[in-house]
């Protein structure tokens, strides 16, 4: 019963930490659509290729999935950051 609370009670922390959001956003968006590729996959190859044909649209695609990928990063950055000074 005890080690019960104690998971739920881990869970609920992580559910309220800073860290979950973007994780989550990442994972979905980021990732999304999943099959045959993640999609950022098949636009970081496409840029790294020289983008050759790639569009405003394109560009746009990959920001927009690239993003949550970018807010996870900083949001591991700075709570790294904060846990090292303490």
């Amino acid at each position: 019963m005890a080690k019960d609370y104690i998971e739920r009670k881990k869970m609920n922390s992580f559910l309220k930490s800073k860290l979950f959001t973007p994780l989550l956003l990442s994972l979905t968006l980021g990732l999304a659509p999943f099959t045959p590729e993640p999609h950022l996959a098949g636009k970081i190859r496409w840029v790294m290729g020289g983008g050759v044909g790639m569009s405003t649209m394109d560009v746009f695609d990959l920001v927009l999935h690239g993003a949550p990928w970018i807010w996870l990063v900083y949001t591991l950055g700075t709570s790294l950051k904060t846990s090292a000074k303490i």
